[in-house]
């Protein structure tokens, strides 16, 4: 073999020992970090809000690597928002991390009940309600919620829904709502968001509850202490009965929006102990 010959096989061997190394390499972090066993994070919207209101949050969870699904709350009633839920997170295969904001707590408490790949709940200033109680018992419970007053008109605007049998959507007022949803943020993006609001029949709000999933799955929680809508002192009844894993944040009742880090520390160490 002629040195030109010689040079070329080494070059050779070196580069598919460097191929060979990169191979295992690659082998070994796969291992050591099997993303395909990760869970799918499921992110469920409370009422007068739509799947926007995670944005921050969603943009964080899949910059570290999560598949993340946003279904739209419907915000029809109990029943109704538990069994859409119910029948989309059944087209999910593999383990599924269930995070629910305000109302959305409720929908998830109903909807993850007897799922088997539901590992872990998430409740984000959110409702936890036992088997029968309502919102409005919820919301009332304790002193101190903007959304509790003797007059409703004082605070909600109502729109007939078509063939409701009476029923009606109920939109914040506008101008009540940056105070009491998102005191604190800025106040252009607090603007667009009481504007942008899906509204909830209110009917929902005294729909009671059905068996609750987080008797049998474990489950995290995130109370904001500033929360103007479901009180901080209820929260922490709610989470304390759930056997929560709890963290409490100087946040509004959006604390997705006001504490977006905050909030997706919550749901990686959930989906991490999934």
């Amino acid at each position: 073999m002629n040195r030109n010959h010689r040079v070329v096989a080494a070059a050779a061997a070196a580069v598919g020992a460097l191929v060979l190394a990169a191979g295992t390499a690659g082998a070994a972090s796969t291992a050591d970090h099997p993303h395909h066993n990760r869970p799918t994070i499921v992110l469920v919207h409370g009422a007068w809000a739509d799947g926007s209101s995670w944005n921050s949050v969603t943009e964080r969870l899949q910059h570290q690597g999560y598949t993340v699904k946003v279904p739209p709350n419907t915000l029809r009633g109990v029943a109704t928002d538990s069994a859409n839920l119910k029948a989309y997170l059944k087209t999910i295969k593999g383990p599924i991390v269930l995070a629910g904001h305000s109302y959305g707590g409720v929908v998830i408490s109903n909807a993850a009940t007897g799922n088997k790949n539901v590992k872990s709940l998430v409740y984000i200033d959110a409702y936890i309600p036992d088997k029968g109680e309502t919102v409005a018992q919820l919301t009332g419970a304790q002193p101190g919620s903007a959304l509790n007053v003797p007059d409703p008109s004082t605070v909600f605007n109502t729109v007939p829904i078509p063939n409701g049998g009476g029923n009606v959507d109920l939109y914040v007022k506008p101008e009540l709502f940056p105070k009491i949803f998102v005191a604190g943020i800025n106040p252009n993006q607090a603007a667009v968001l009481a504007v942008s609001q899906r509204p909830l029949a209110a009917s929902a709000l005294n729909e009671p509850s059905g068996t609750p999933a987080w008797k049998s799955i474990p489950s995290w929680a995130l109370i904001g202490t500033a929360d103007k809508v479901l009180p901080p002192a209820e929260q922490r009844f709610l989470t304390h009965r759930a056997h929560s894993h709890t963290v409490q944040v100087n946040a509004p009742h959006l604390s997705m929006v006001a504490k977006p880090d905050a909030v997706t520390h919550v749901i990686d160490d959930a989906a991490r102990h999934s």
